[in-house]
């Protein structure tokens, strides 16, 4: 029986009757003993043999990959290990202590600026910061100006600083020192706050400039006298009639009346505050509100200066004992130009840059004390402020023709303060003698050292590697190394081996000339009189004046550790001003931490106008 194949062939169909249970049995294993005479491959034995003993797979199947299970357990064992000694080192790290990588310690220009900068809470006057941190000082003068019979208007003058050892508020000085020291945190902003001190010398700077706030009508346009002084220093009154420098008291018990002091004709004063404020308004230019009513006062300080001409110590006045002004010429430069750096108006900069006004002040001319700056003499510090601007800004026409003149001023000045030159005596222990041999000589020292690193640092930032002295140049390095000597002559480094910064070092002025700190911090009141046996003691201070500058020595090296002897052992907020000038620019790191180019002149436009824009385009 055949029958279709549905693949083309034909097919046998035989009938199932036909053969035996036995037949299809030995039919069926032909077949078998067929099949198994070739290799089977997985597939078919499972087909055939169905499930029996399974074999351990060589593969890891993980879904997306399929990889070797020899590889896939080392994997995972490393993996584990791994982890285990990544923890195991974690913990070992968070339980033994650990040892910090210190900072390098601060030099030694660096350790004295701290102490310098303690000199001003010393010398504070009124109700005292909490913070003050000098423990034998406290409230004192509370009643300033509320007593006075003079017919003063202001009756609120307290706060401010004691100039020296006395108690006396000399505003002149005062107002130089707080200047010196804006000007100062404007260009080296940035080693006051490695140095940690940043917010102190602000504190320092605002605590004076609040108090000059006070000593004028300051929310005037127009004002007609200021006060130039309070407290009095006559030397010749006797006990009837005690004051700032017959008594010697601690300020805490000052009990007599303290008169105040005003002038209506005193440019040169009126000019050296508007410089303070206007100073330190570039200091607090980010506390805008502060910072306005300092530059609001500046000019209205520097419009009373140019209308009602005068010198403040003309006339027989108190101060001319102490801090006599030889004119008022130079702080018209040096005040003009601190109102135009404060301002950005063109007229303040019109002003101190007129030849006519430098002609007065003394630019073409010298003279045995020219190139010396001083709270008395500011033409050079202006002249160096003056060539800042023409270094960095370039302003031209009309004022290149001054700006120049004060440009080579100035590199005349910086080489009068090298040795190869003999304009100025020294020390045969190297101190330069700017004074000329007279008395009380480090506080010209420390204001040439600053002016002279700052002109320095002025002419690395302008990559000019020197200047010209006649046919000679000198790098800046020699200026540097100048101010170097000088500053480390006066901590330390000189033939007596004597440190003039009390706290620095350990051998240093133990009878400073100073009322607070010659007098025991007790319970007794001693009257004006009764204090004198502490000025009079061979015993060393009770209380250490941390960070006072003294006198310094005289012109051979010799210094005189005696509590009256002032020439000697007296500090000043004038001369310390300028020594934390000094300290700030020779400290930290000179490759890092440079001048700061730019905050001087944040209130500066640009010089010349911008230029129109184009035309719009032609159309036909």
């Amino acid at each position: 029986m055949y029958g279709r194949d549905p693949w083309g062939g034909p097919l046998e169909i035989h009938n199932a009757d036909s053969a035996t249970d036995d037949d299809r049995s030995r039919n069926l294993n032909d077949f078998d003993r067929a099949a198994l005479s070739r290799p089977l491959d997985e597939t078919q034995q499972s087909w055939l043999l169905g499930p029996g003993e399974q074999k351990k797979k060589k593969y890891v199947d993980l879904g997306c990959i399929i990889v070797s299970r020899k590889i896939f357990v080392w994997t995972v064992g490393l993996i584990l290990a791994a982890g285990f000694i990544a923890g195991f080192v974690t913990l070992i790290v968070k339980t033994v202590p650990r040892h910090h990588k210190h900072p390098p310690p601060p030099d030694n220009y660096t350790i004295a600026l701290q102490k310098a900068l303690m000199f001003f809470n010393a010398q504070k006057s009124g109700k005292l910061p909490k913070h003050n941190n000098v423990s034998w000082r406290g409230n004192s003068c509370l009643n300033d100006g509320k007593a006075d019979k003079s017919g003063a208007v202001l009756k609120d003058l307290v706060g401010g600083y004691y100039d020296a050892g006395d108690a006396i508020k000399f505003h002149f000085p005062k107002a130089f020192a707080m200047t010196m020291l804006s000007w100062s945190v404007i260009e080296y902003s940035a080693k006051y706050e490695a140095a940690g001190e940043l917010n102190h010398v602000k504190e320092i700077i605002k605590w004076g400039t609040d108090y000059f706030l006070k000593t004028f009508n300051s929310s005037a346009d127009t004002i007609s006298q200021i006060v130039a002084q309070v407290g009095k220093g006559d030397t010749s009154a006797g006990p009837d009639d005690p004051n700032d420098h017959s008594c010697w008291m601690r300020p805490e018990d000052i009990d007599y009346e303290r008169p105040v002091t005003e002038c209506s004709s005193c440019s040169d004063l009126a000019a050296e505050m508007a410089a303070a404020l206007a100073s330190a308004s570039i200091v607090f230019k980010d506390n805008k509100a502060y910072s306005k009513k300092l530059v609001h006062g500046a000019a209205t300080l520097w419009k009373f200066a140019r209308d009602q001409r005068g010198s403040y110590s003309a006339g027989g006045a108190d101060a001319a004992t102490f801090y006599n002004s030889s004119m008022y010429w130079d702080e018209f430069v040096w005040g003009g130009t601190w109102m135009y750096y404060a301002t950005g108006n063109q007229s303040y900069l019109y002003l101190a840059s007129h030849p006519k006004l430098a002609k007065h002040a003394g630019a073409f001319w010298g003279g045995p004390d020219y190139g010396v700056f001083s709270w008395d003499n500011k033409l050079t510090g202006a002249q160096v402020l003056l060539t800042r601007l023409r270094l960095f800004l370039s302003p031209g026409y009309p004022y290149e023709e001054t700006l120049q003149t004060f440009h080579n001023q100035t590199s005349i000045v910086m080489c009068s303060y090298l040795p190869y030159f003999s304009s100025f005596n020294r020390t045969k222990g190297g101190l330069i003698q700017l004074n000329h041999g007279r008395p009380q000589p480090l506080q010209y020292v420390v204001n040439a050292a600053f002016l002279a690193t700052l002109f320095s640092d002025y002419l690395d930032a302008a990559d000019t590697p020197g200047w010209y002295c006649g046919p000679n140049f000198y790098s800046t390095d020699v200026l540097r190394k100048f101010a170097e000597k000088q500053i480390n002559y006066i901590l330390g480094d000189n033939p007596r081996k004597m440190s003039y910064l009390v706290g620095y070092g350990t051998h240093y002025p133990k009878q400073v000339h100073h009322r607070g700190a010659s007098i025991p911090k007790n319970r007794v009141k001693y009257s004006c009189t009764g204090g004198i046996k502490w000025e009079k003691s061979k015993k060393a201070n009770p209380n250490t004046i941390i960070g006072a500058m003294v006198a310094g020595p005289d012109r051979h090296d010799g210094f005189h550790d005696v509590r009256s002897n002032y020439n000697y052992t007296e500090p000043t907020i004038a001369g310390n001003a300028g020594l934390v000038a000094a300290l700030v620019a020779l400290s930290g790191d000179r490759t890092t931490k440079k001048i700061d180019k730019n905050t001087i002149f944040s209130a500066v436009p640009p010089m010349f106008p911008t230029p129109p824009p184009p035309p719009a385009p032609w159309k036909p």
